[in-house]
């Protein structure tokens, strides 16, 4: 059961550097994942964190009842360029993007134990 989803497009960074992210807040709680990301020195924990909470306010939920269900990373566009180098060659510089997909669930509530 998905409670919300949030997608953040085209954002200029490889998808190698943000999987680095996405692995490392998949299925905590929602606000545990902000916490981590509000410490961590990467340049992508700012817009992670602000999909995260694009999400919570889509699910209409508190924050401690959700999840990271699944985040994704995949590439985007591929902006190409080139760079002048000896002997009148050029050589290719690929400017690469990511788009992320994230969806959260809402944590299923413990059942009490029936002792027998």
């Amino acid at each position: 059961m998905t409670a919300a989803t949030a997608k953040l497009t085209n954002y200029r960074q490889a998808p190698r550097k943000v999987r680095l992210l996405a692995d490392l807040v998949r299925g905590k709680s929602a606000d545990r994942a902000l916490n981590l990301l509000a410490n961590l020195p990467k340049r992508a924990s700012d817009p992670m964190a602000k999909l995260i909470k694009s999400a919570v306010s889509n699910a209409k939920v508190p924050a401690t009842e959700l999840y990271i269900a699944k985040i994704e990373v995949n590439g985007g566009i591929v902006f190409k360029r080139h760079m002048p180098r000896a002997r009148g060659r050029a050589s290719a510089i690929r400017k690469k993007t990511s788009h992320v997909t994230l969806a959260l669930a809402q944590k299923a509530a413990k059942a009490p134990n029936a002792e027998k």
